[in-house]
């Protein structure tokens, strides 16, 4: 099995940006780069934790305030580098039988124990994992020859540019200035950098590139900001071929092998500095010392670092004119720059980080949050916000993650005596692992990523009402919806359609062997059913009766004291089970409220503010709560929950997770943001005064349904209504 997959060959998607680039726009006015502009981050010493990133959305480099990774090892991850290690001696996946439960009379084992298997359940859990591709940084010498530290620096300024995607550092060393340049190739998973310093011709200042082993299973924390171990040189090897310009190292590890192709333009020489390691110095002559580092399965041609920059300079530039922009600086209200800063900063943190071949992890390519594996129930809060923002060719580098996980979906339902597709949780799209689901309550029970596909072909379908869409989604459509009526089942006494248990809530705090019609998955699959009928008619097909029969009979969501609860029967409610995501508010607010009667949501959204620990929530239950509270006619609330300060944003943009245990950054936190922000703007397709409007038509620009109308003036293009 090949450990490190084939990269994704980038020439159909960047065309497609070009094209979206060149392609009229609609009615222009914000100055989108005065707007980015004013957000340019700056910052004068190192964050121990969060680096500052350049990246592609599929490769990010993280820097410290040297602009590389000098003081602190932050990572290099990438989409396609994975790491797998040996199955524990004597054991197979096969192994690992998982437990039984009662399923509608049925007895189905899920991956929930580890039934007497530890070691195999850990190894799933943790295997495979994504890897440190590599360390790049500066060996700078003092006077006396010693190296430096960063308490050493003065004078330090760092400015990262979203505009251009360009990071720029400088500071001096025992009064020698040093610039240095970093930038990330749009197209190729490559590192430029330009350093400017005197130190470079004295012999002070060198680079350096090293590679550190692979995290293993149960050796290092999983949200750990510094992946890999650097004192195992005996574990793997490093090789290093040269000709002219170009040095190539391959670096093996296991089974995993990668090259990372170095152009030395200037005469510069790459040495390795310790023959026990896998640590090489590149040594510059004259004053300027430039490099690019491509990362990649197997290097072709290499980059100039002056090829890499002006890429860059190209390519965020169109990415900022593109697609939907939000300028709220006229506004009077003054937490407006806050609001924007997040806003706009968010955009670049995630076209960096979750823009990938695969959905992102929850901690994109910064660390290793979930060992790399991403969550399908997340990939809405990650992504789906470039729909609305209409960056649809970011969006759709990842869609055909359900086709190509279409046959292990299949065979994960047939296991389990269901029919169509069931979409594993915690999961990967590496070599034989692709689609393979990892062990754990809640990544074996979770159900509300089950309906994601259906909504995001019908926010494809708005976008694109043509036949080719139809065509795009209508097997997926068509597996998905199939497994949702076959996990429905139809009680004899009742008539009644249910669905659990056993079964996980988003919430993630219920008994799943005793929770039955949890209020968001049930209005979750109602939507999902409904989309899946609209779909066969569109395609010139009768509505399925089965469906109809499932949709006309499912059962309500649950009521008690009128308001909606967690799930039926469920004690407590709002005393002991009101933890963790407000799920009964979900139903209007990321979704559009089918099965909701209004009154009740009122309600139930008066008691979530009443009783709901605030410092129980994660990040992205605030914009889960300005979406409900947009819908609700509360634009103020909507407002106040996307500046909440357990939402909070790092000094660099970055998304906090606002929960103990949990990684940060926390990217769902932005991505639902700016799903949230689109929708306070262009509406959804009831809204009062949204885009659609009662006619369909399209409103006034700058309307802003989900924004108060005092002290917030808010000017928007190019967004499209939520559903």
């Amino acid at each position: 099995m090949a450990a490190v997959a084939s990269a994704t060959l980038m020439s159909r998607v960047l065309a497609a940006e070009s094209a979206a680039a060149a392609a009229p726009s609609r009615g222009r006015g914000i100055d989108r780069e005065a707007l980015v502009s004013r957000h340019r981050v700056v910052r004068h010493e190192s964050d121990l934790e969060l680096p500052i990133q350049v990246g592609n959305g599929r490769f990010a480099f993280g820097a410290d305030v040297t602009g590389l990774q000098t003081f602190l090892a932050f990572n290099t991850l990438a989409d396609w580098g994975w790491h797998e290690d040996a199955l524990p001696a004597g054991k197979q996946i096969s192994d690992l039988e998982g437990r039984v439960w009662d399923t509608y009379g049925r007895d189905v084992a899920y991956w929930t124990h580890d039934e007497g298997e530890p070691e195999i359940f850990n190894w799933l859990r943790e295997n495979p994992h994504r890897a440190n591709l590599g360390r790049i940084g500066l060996r700078m010498l003092k006077a006396d020859g010693t190296e430096a530290v960063e308490a050493d620096l003065t004078d330090v300024e760092q400015m990262l540019d979203p505009w251009t995607g360009l990071l720029r550092s400088r500071f001096r060393l025992e009064g020698h200035q040093v610039k240095v340049e970093t930038a990330c190739h749009p197209g190729q998973d490559a590192i430029g950098v330009r350093i400017d310093s005197d130190l470079v011709r004295a012999g002070r200042l060198t680079a350096f590139i090293d590679f550190p082993y692979a995290m293993t299973t149960g050796t290092q924390k999983f949200s750990a900001p510094f992946v890999g171990f650097w004192d195992r040189p005996e574990r793997h090897t490093t090789t290093v071929t040269r000709r002219g310009r170009t040095a190539r190292i391959t670096h093996t590890m296991d089974d995993t092998e990668y090259q990372v192709g170095l152009d030395l333009p200037g005469g510069a020489e790459i040495t390795r500095l310790d023959p026990a390691r896998h640590r090489y110095q590149i040594v510059g002559r004259g004053n300027r010392l430039e490099l690019t580092a491509l990362f990649a399965p197997e290097v072709d041609k290499v980059p100039s670092a002056r090829d890499v920059v002006d890429a860059s300079e190209e390519w965020w530039p169109r990415f900022w004119r593109t697609g939907g922009a939000v300028d709220l600086s006229q506004s009077t209200d003054p937490r407006w720059r806050e609001l924007e800063r997040r806003i706009v900063l968010s955009q670049y943190h995630l076209a960096v980080n979750d823009a990938g071949n695969d959905p992102a992890q929850e901690s994109g390519l910064v660390n290793n949050g979930w060992y790399g594996k991403f969550h399908m129930e997340m990939y809405w809060w990650h992504a789906f916000h470039y729909g609305l923002w209409n960056r649809w060719s970011l969006l759709d580098r990842s869609t055909d993650i359900y086709e190509r996980f279409l046959p292990h979906a299949r065979e994960l339902a047939v296991s389990q005596g269901f029919r169509g597709a069931r979409w594993p949780k915690m999961t990967t799209a590496f070599g034989d692992a692709i689609g393979r689901e990892s062990p754990g309550t809640p990544t074996c029970l979770l159900i509300w990523q089950q309906p994601h596909p259906l909504f995001l072909a019908e926010m494809d379908y708005q976008a694109h009402p043509q036949r080719s869409t139809l065509h795009k989604w209508e097997t997926v459509v068509r597996e998905t919806a199939e497994f949702m009526a076959s996990f429905a089942n139809r009680e004899e006494e009742t008539g009644r359609y249910v669905i659990g248990p056993p079964i996980m809530c988003c919430n993630e705090r219920n008994k799943p062997e005793s929770t039955l019609n949890p209020t968001f998955e049930l209005s979750y699959w109602k939507f999902g059913l409904r989309i899946a009928q609209q779909w066969r008619q569109r395609l010139g097909r009768a509505r399925d009766e089965a469906l109809d029969e499932i949709l006309d009979n499912l059962a309500p969501l649950p009521v008690e004291d009128g308001t909606y609860v967690l799930y039926e029967g469920v004690p407590n409610m709002w005393t002991e089970r009101n933890t963790n995501h407000p799920d009964p508010i979900a139903p209007f607010g990321m979704l559009p409220g089918d099965g909701v009667d209004l009154e009740t949501m009122r309600a139930t959204t008066r008691r979530v503010y009443e009783t709901w620990p605030v410092t129980d929530l994660y990040s992205w239950d605030f914009p889960l709560l300005a979406m409900n509270a947009a819908r609700l006619g509360d634009p103020v609330s909507a407002v106040d929950n996307l500046l909440h300060e357990r939402l909070g944003f790092t000094d660099t943009g970055l998304p906090a997770s606002g929960k103990s245990g949990v990684p940060s950054p926390y990217f769902p936190s932005a991505g639902g943001l700016l799903y949230a922000v689109a929708m306070m703007c262009a509406g959804w397709a009831d809204s009062p005064e949204g885009v659609r409007g009662a006619t369909g038509t399209p409103g006034p620009r700058g309307s802003a349904p989900g924004f108060p109308t005092d002290g917030w003036k808010v000017v928007w293009e190019d967004l499209s209504p939520a559903l």
